[in-house]
This record gives structure tokens, sequence and C-alpha cells, in this order.
């Protein structure tokens, strides 16, 4: 090893306070195997009830328990819609929280969600998935691709077009969110327009040089991601019998892909394994955007919203989005 070779790249300062605020208001209890129902408890206090998060937006909201996997549980899905509904072949998108799934719930991230909707005249799908340790592998992204499958089997009933479905989610929500367009390309299913993956979490090896460079640092360091992924995978991780619709960087061919927008910040432990995917991708000849962002944390965007940074972020995820709905 050189000398520094892990030294951690620098937080952009304009940063700085909102990544303490995500680590006093998310990781205040630290995240390990005899933890992880504490910080769901914990987790469950900060995400408002989804009444407060509409506010007076409007929006209507309204739940529906669908089909789940063959032999598992119902699914529940938040449908969010314009008040003044939307034109017909409208595009949707479909929301997979984050939480290392282990933590959260379908209102996670759910405002940004809503900002979408009213932005782009389309309708919005949450999805409630199984959460691990009590539900290991695949059971999270296979609930997911179920509620996938309900929306472009419902989307005359909902008017949406269902070649304008762009499956989107952060971190965790971002690694299902590739899993579920895996599994979309391999059986057939539903024809995605577009995957957003946000700080995506998809290599359960955690053996890059940026999770190394974050171990005991920053938001959802390396001993989170290790926590998480044991949950997940129990004693299958770390061997050939990972499922790479659970753990997608696993997969050997990713051919065939809907259009995939990569988005991570240069200071946090997923940077390495997004960065490797986007690469994969354009050997394949696919298509990928990917925009790595200088002293960016985990969800820097979020917690750091006024930030010169954030704000290009944002507007770029927008740029793309236009891109992919062929909208203006």
């Amino acid at each position: 090893m050189t000398a520094g070779q892990h030294r951690p790249v620098p937080y952009d300062p304009e940063l700085e306070p909102g990544l303490a605020a995500f680590l006093d208001l998310v990781e205040r209890i630290p995240l390990r195997a005899d933890t992880i129902l504490a910080n769901r408890a914990h987790f469950a206090t900060i995400i408002p009830p989804v009444e407060q998060i509409v506010g007076d937006r409007p929006v209507l909201v309204e739940d529906r328990v669908v089909p789940g996997p063959e032999g598992a549980p119902d699914v529940v899905l938040t449908v969010v819609r314009p008040k003044d509904g939307v034109p017909a072949g409208a595009p949707a998108f479909y929301n997979i929280h984050g939480g290392g799934m282990v933590l959260g719930n379908r209102y996670f991230g759910i405002d940004g969600l809503i900002e979408d909707v009213l932005r782009y005249g389309a309708v919005g799908v949450s999805v409630e998935y199984r959460l691990a340790p009590e539900h290991p592998a695949p059971a999270a992204v296979e609930d997911c691709y179920a509620g996938l499958v309900w929306l472009a089997e419902h989307a005359d009933e909902l008017g949406v077009d269902p070649g304008r479905v762009v499956v989107t989610g952060a971190s965790a929500g971002g690694g299902l969110s590739a899993g579920v367009a895996l599994l979309a390309r391999d059986r057939g299913g539903p024809a995605i327009a577009g995957q957003m993956l946000i700080c995506p979490m998809i290599d359960d090896r955690n053996e890059s040089v940026s999770s190394l460079q974050y171990d005991g640092l920053g938001a959802w360091d390396r001993n989170n991601n290790d926590t998480a992924w044991n949950a997940i995978l129990g004693p299958l991780r770390g061997t050939d019998e990972v499922s790479p619709y659970a753990a997608p960087a696993r997969m050997a061919d990713l051919s065939g892909l809907p259009p995939a927008f990569i988005d991570v910040g240069a200071a946090e432990v997923f940077r390495d394994e997004a960065t490797e995917y986007a690469l994969r991708i354009w050997a394949t000849g696919g298509q990928a955007e990917l925009h790595v962002w200088a002293g960016g944390y985990h969800g820097f965007a979020g917690f750091s919203p006024a930030a010169e940074v954030s704000r290009a972020a944002v507007a770029v995820r927008s740029s793309w989005l236009r891109r992919v709905l062929r909208t203006p």
C-alpha cells in the first residue's frame, strides 16, 4: 500500500453542516447486528406522517394492497397523483426507499416523489418492501418487482404510459432499483424507461478503495454497510451464491438494460461500486449517465439542499428525467 492510499477525500466545506445534521439525526445509534431494531425504531420517529409530508400541496394520496411475489404476503403501495388529474399517457415514478434494506418505510423520501409528481404531471408509486434480517434476500427485491408489475398492469387505470415509467431510489433504494431493472430484463417484465440510481448500494463485498476510505467516517460508513449486507445475505454473503438481483454488482451481464442515471458523492463508501457499474454498462454498449460529485457525502443533496453542489446535482437529475421522459 502506498502512502496515503486510503486517505479519505475531503468533504466540500459547504456540505459539512448538513453532514453533521445527518449524523446527529439519522445515525445517533451505531448500526450493528444487535442494534438494527433500535435503529429501525429511531428511524421511524424521524419520518413524519404522510399527511404532514403532503401539507397543502395539491396531490391525492392513497394506499393500494397488491399481490406480492408468489407464496409471499401482499405488497402495500402508496400512490400519489395530482388533484387535477393527469393527461392520458402521463409518466410514472416508481420509488424505492433507502435505509440499507434494514430500515425505513415507503414514506421515506416521498417528499421528493411528491415534488416530481407535481413537476412532471406524473403518477408516483412508493413501495413497502420486507426488511432484513427478518426477511433476507431476495425478499426486498421481489416485493419491489411485484409492485412494478402491478403498476405496469394497471397503467391504463392510473392514466400512465407504461413505456414512461422510471424506477428510482437512493442508497438501498438505488440498489433495489437496479435489481428490479435486472429482473424486468430477465423475466421479460415491464419495459422501464429509465433507472435512476442515487448513491446505489449494489455490492455486498464492500472491498473497494472508497469503502476503505470511509471506515468509521461519514454517513453510512463501511461498518454500517457490513452490518446491512450481513443482515440481507446471512451466510451467503461473499460467496458465489449471492443473487445478482440482490447485489446487482454481481450480475455478469449488464447488457440490455434501460438507460441508467447514476449519481454518487466522491466522499462516500459507494463511489467506486457506482462508478464501476456505469463503466460495465458502457462496456456492453448500454446507456448510462454518471455523475460523481466532488466532496459529496452519502445523500448530500437531501441534507445540504442549499449547497452549490447539491443544486447542481438536482439540476442534472432533472435534465436526465426530461430527456428520458421526452418532456419539456
